[in-house]
């Protein structure tokens, strides 16, 4: 019986680590403007704040890109960007379904 449980476990544990993979949600942002984005906030449709600045002490320069695991552990597919730009403006973006997104531009 030990063994059975042993293989069991192995088997729940293998399944576990597929799925958590299957909800990664990587988005390359492309900063095509001719700004750097200072902050940048992405929060799914269930929440009603933004959550932290995902840049965190770094910049997204002009012309430069980035690859960011959008996923919080929450499920959603749908999340609001915000990035904020060096020149005090913040652009507010929609409905981005992370789960089929692979590339988000901004652009001037």
């Amino acid at each position: 019986m030990n063994k059975f449980s042993a293989a069991l476990a192995l088997a729940i544990m293998a399944m576990s680590a597929t799925g958590a993979a299957a909800i990664d949600r990587r988005v390359q942002i492309n900063n095509y403007t001719s700004y750097d984005i200072i902050s940048f906030y992405a929060s799914n449709k269930g929440t009603r704040s933004w959550e932290e600045d995902i840049l965190g002490r770094k910049i997204l320069p002009a012309g430069h890109s980035v690859v960011i695991n959008i996923d919080d552990g929450s499920g959603y597919c749908k999340y609001d960007f915000l990035a904020v730009f060096e020149d005090g403006e913040e652009l507010v973006k929609y409905n981005n379904n992370v789960c089929e997104l692979s590339q988000f531009n901004y652009t001037d």
